[in-house]
């Protein structure tokens, strides 16, 4: 079974990141953009990640621009998300979350779950929960703020 330390990806300082690193953790991975409708959602997620990291859980931000709303560099990137939403848990390099070349995580957590209208990512800010066990637990539609996964989550800590 192909779990989430089954994936690398490139840290927003260009670094690589062994996924399985947060093997044990709950991890909830969301698409970002920094110029979004749904941006100030970095402010809930950043809050959920403070209240329930000591639990376990870790927030991953994957930035995209295949929806045309993500700044050009990751350091115009990293300075948008710690300015304007205090962000601190783990950013990652811009990725394609669709198509041909998208970034294997997202292949991967879009055939674990699919969404209302299939399996592409309709939108910046959907998110996916992942158990400790590494497994998807859940997919959460753009518009689903931090405050309306919290009991989700918390059930996946719990677990």
């Amino acid at each position: 079974m192909t779990t989430l330390g089954d994936f690398q990806a490139a840290a927003l300082t260009g670094e690589p990141v062994d996924l399985a690193d947060y093997e044990g953790k709950v991890v909830l991975v969301v698409n970002t953009a920094s110029q979004c409708g749904l941006t100030p959602q970095f402010e809930g997620l950043e809050s959920l990640y403070r209240d329930l990291q000591e639990e376990g859980l870790v927030v991953l931000g994957f930035p995209s621009n295949q929806f045309k709303q993500e700044l050009g560099s990751a350091d115009e990137i990293a300075e948008a998300c710690q300015r304007n939403y205090g962000v601190t848990f783990p950013m990652f390099e811009m990725v394609d979350v669709n198509g041909a070349a998208a970034h294997p995580i997202f292949q991967w957590l879009k055939g674990e779950k699919k969404g209302m209208l299939g399996s592409a990512i309709k939108w910046n800010f959907t998110k996916f929960l992942i158990g400790r066990d590494g497994a998807v637990i859940e997919r959460f539609a753009p518009t689903a703020t931090a405050e309306d996964l919290r009991e989700d989550v918390e059930r996946a800590l719990a677990a």
